[in-house]
């Protein structure tokens, strides 16, 4: 059968395939050799007010043990720390993720964790003591953290940071000191955190920090000391206008190398060859536009307006107020945590107990509940950072998604990102025109101008490494002002034989012919299909299983199974 519009959307639930729970990080994640603790991918929220300071919102993806987990930022001064929500950055991911869809045109007929040990129980600063000054601690969310900077005039301050750290409790692994010594020369301090008592994998969150910075930038070389190959940074940058890598080269790829039938299957492998051929230090813009667009994507009118009927209603007891709030809120970060917090239970009942008993109207009488204490503890741990993430979309009038991957042996230079008024808008939709001739035969028209020739249904006939086919289209240098600079172009390729053709005809799988001249990177997308799109990830996730929010795919009309 065959549809002019597609009519059938598939969801393939990959987030379960790419993600493990994620931790929150963006220095370095350290392990012990015996129980190693990688950091597989990141996803980043910054936002420059403007006034010398930046408001950061950092996630990370870790496999290993819990209670192996520690993380050191190096930072500027005293920074406000508090937590973020992993829900509010799934609804932006999924707002902004990159779209591949299919318009048929011109068709001869219709087609269709465990316990985190907090190092020694009741630690307390140890170690060089008169060397580390603590200049700030206390607990956030499922953390503890301590904030500390070396005394002057030590021959060796990172060093003796890190002998510190290992003191009081901190597994570094094989951190060594001249991968923190450039940060504290430029007299920067050191913000350490790990899991609290009793916190389990389950528990750890997003943290949002917010410090005195000129620009915002990932302190991304202490990371290679435990991450995995091609690990995936996503970075939203708020700001009054579209944002750059000024440090790293700008990557517009070469759209014949993802297959637009499953776009999530090649997108990850043609961005990391891309920035492969950038020397290993390139982003994408995967979306840049004024941030109305994102006005209640992340926190909905009927959210807020259901919040503040919730706290108004002072008549309410304790156990209809927690089933309100659990019909509510019951999978937004840190409810369960402020619902044990306050809430009483009969001995043998479990807290997942009595949620299922409020489901059903069936709470045990002997359930006590402290309304009160449970509507301080969904503000401030579970709604409030929800709203706040709004908020800073709000107070921004434009974002900017970029997106990359690194291997440990490219986190040699720290990324720094500034914006770039006289550049344009960048869309998240891609559309290729589909044309099925009256003999069958069906071919692509990319937005960049390349013909993709389809001889088998439903198999895209071009993966990396095949004939002439460079992952980047061009290779770009943008700055603070004016046009890219473009340093490599690979726009204007001859007509190419994918592999297994010997005479441009259509003897192997495909024909790619070049079109001379192609888009402004992103694409702008062109008319969109009255149907699903094609989402594809922001950033790799590990091999196997776990939940996370990297990718939801919908697939856009009807896919032929794939043969080989």
């Amino acid at each position: 059968m065959e549809l002019r519009q597609p009519t059938l959307c598939i969801a393939l639930g990959l987030w379960a395939a790419l993600w493990a729970r994620p931790a929150a990080a963006c220095g370095g994640l350290f392990c012990s050799q015996a129980n190693p603790v990688n950091q597989t991918a990141e996803r980043i929220v910054f936002a420059d007010h403007g006034d010398g300071r930046v408001t950061a919102i950092i996630e990370i993806l870790y496999q290993g043990p819990s209670e192996n987990f520690s993380w050191v930022l190096p930072v500027a001064g005293e920074p406000e720390i508090g937590v973020s929500s992993t829900l509010a950055l799934d609804r932006l991911q999924s707002a902004t993720a990159p779209q591949y869809q299919l318009q048929t045109v011109d068709s001869c007929q219709d087609i269709v964790v465990a316990r985190a040990k907090n190092g020694v129980d009741g630690a307390v600063d140890a170690g060089a003591a008169l060397d580390i000054a603590v200049l700030a601690s206390g607990v956030v969310g499922p953390y503890d953290y301590k904030l500390i900077a070396p005394a002057p005039g030590l021959d060796d301050p990172a060093a003796s940071a890190i002998a510190w750290l290992e003191d009081n409790g901190y597994d570094v692994g094989a951190l060594a000191s001249e991968r923190l010594g450039p940060y504290l020369a430029e007299g920067l301090n050191l913000l350490a955190f790990r899991l609290s008592k009793d916190r389990d994998s389950g528990s750890i969150r997003p943290l949002r920090l917010t410090y005195a910075a000129e620009h915002p930038a990932i302190p991304i070389r202490p990371t290679a000391v435990a991450a995995a190959a091609d690990m995936g940074i996503l970075v939203w940058v708020l700001g009054d206008s579209r944002a750059v890598p000024s440090n790293y080269k700008h990557l517009v790829l070469n759209e014949a190398l993802i297959d637009w039938f499953n776009p999530g299957s090649t997108y990850d492998a043609v961005v990391s060859a891309a920035a492969d051929e950038a020397g290993g230090h390139g982003f994408v813009t995967e979306m840049a536009d004024a941030t109305r667009m994102l006005e209640g994507r992340v926190v909905t009118d009927f959210e807020r307006g259901e919040w503040a009927d919730l706290v108004g209603d002072a008549g309410a007891d304790g156990l209809e107020f927690a089933r309100r709030s659990a019909n509510l809120f019951s999978e937004w970060d840190g409810f369960r945590e402020a619902l044990a917090a306050a809430v009483t239970l009969p001995s043998g009942q479990s807290l997942e107990d009595f949620l299922n008993d409020l489901q059903f109207g069936a709470a045990d009488p002997g359930v006590t509940v402290d309304s009160e204490r449970l509507r301080q503890l969904l503000e401030s741990e579970v709604v409030a950072p929800v709203f706040e993430t709004q908020d800073l979309l709000d107070q921004s009038s434009y974002f900017t998604r970029l997106y990359t991957t690194l291997s440990p042996e490219e986190m040699s230079l720290d990324p720094i990102f500034d914006t770039n008024p006289d550049l344009p808008a960048v869309s998240n939709v891609h559309v290729a025109e589909r044309r099925i001739d009256c003999d069958g035969g069906v071919s692509l028209t990319l937005p960049q101008g390349t013909v993709v020739e389809i001889v088998e249904p439903g198999v895209w006939p071009l993966d990396i490494g095949d004939g002439d086919q460079a992952a980047a289209r061009r290779i770009e240098q943008l700055g603070s002002s004016g046009l890219p600079e473009v340093l490599v172009d690979n726009g204007d390729v001859p007509d190419v034989i994918a592999t297994g053709a010997t005479d441009g005809g259509s003897s192997g799988p495909a024909v790619v012919r070049g079109a001379g001249g192609i888009d402004g990177g992103a694409g702008d997308g062109g008319p969109v299909l009255d149907g699903c799109g094609c989402n594809v990830p922001g950033g790799r996730g590990p091999a196997g299983g776990g939940r996370g929010p990297w990718l939801g795919l919908l697939l856009a009309g009807l896919v032929l199974r794939r043969r080989r």
